[in-house]
């Protein structure tokens, strides 16, 4: 079959049996449909909706929502590493990855190029956060505007919470020390067990004040974070980055 964004779709089946074979014809699809929004406009955010348009990525998430139940009481968003994804686990969270359909996803290992697999990843993000029933925690060891956390997850999740009150947003910033333990930052910037946060912007801003302030710069498990909030600054305007 053809790559395609809208027309015929491939059958309904019973995953997880025939996922892999779906997913790896939504990855041979995704070149043509990046090539085609290209073409179609010059503007980031027209592209990436229009890449979305997979149908056969969005077959695989229609076959798969109902392996998407949550293991614990509480689902748990992530940006930062994976790291950042293990230690939302050890807090008693569901992520996308510990779902069924994460799991089958990381397992098929599809393809290194993120320019093909992130469209799924984008589809796959917006089905989980609509799940959302109660308190929503969310992880951030750095912060990227253009990450799917960011610029997609919680987006979606304000339109889920009109919805539905009960969801809250609890937002956690996070620091890797150079022992590789990761602590959270509270509002006198110390390293501690638990430090949440209602709002996304206090969130941030003490992450980013701890980056500037308190990071040790021999310490390499924290060097993607600083350098990724150095360059974020810089492009803001911040001449001298950090």
């Amino acid at each position: 079959m053809p790559p395609t964004t809208t027309g015929a779709r491939p059958g309904r089946g019973s995953c997880p049996g025939s996922c892999p074979s779906v997913l790896v014809s939504g990855v041979d699809s995704q070149g043509e449909i990046n090539a085609d929004a290209a073409a179609r406009t010059s503007n980031r955010q027209e592209q990436r909706e229009f890449r979305v348009r997979n149908s056969w990525y969005q077959q695989f998430v229609e076959m798969m929502t109902k392996h998407m139940e949550l293991e614990t009481p509480t689902m748990a968003l992530w940006a930062g590493g994976d790291e950042v994804n293990d230690y939302a686990q050890q807090k008693g969270h569901t992520t996308l990855a510990r779902t069924r359909i994460g799991r089958i996803i990381n397992v098929l290992k599809l393809h290194p190029d993120w320019k093909l697999t992130g469209p799924m990843w984008s589809i796959v993000s917006k089905a989980f956060v609509n799940l959302a029933t109660g308190p929503v925690h969310i992880f951030v060891r750095a912060y990227n505007p253009d990450s799917i956390l960011i610029r997609l997850e919680v987006p979606e999740l304000w339109l889920v919470q009109r919805l539905n009150p009960a969801v809250e947003m609890i937002w956690h910033p996070l620091y890797t020390g150079p022992d590789g333990k990761t602590k959270e930052i509270d509002r006198d910037f110390r390293l501690v067990d638990n430090a949440e946060y209602q709002g996304r912007d206090t969130c941030v801003r003490v992450l980013v004040q701890y980056l500037r302030h308190f990071h040790d710069r021999d310490n390499k498990n924290a060097t993607p974070a600083y350098k990724s909030t150095e360059e974020l600054l810089a492009g803001n305007g911040h001449k001298d980055g950090i």
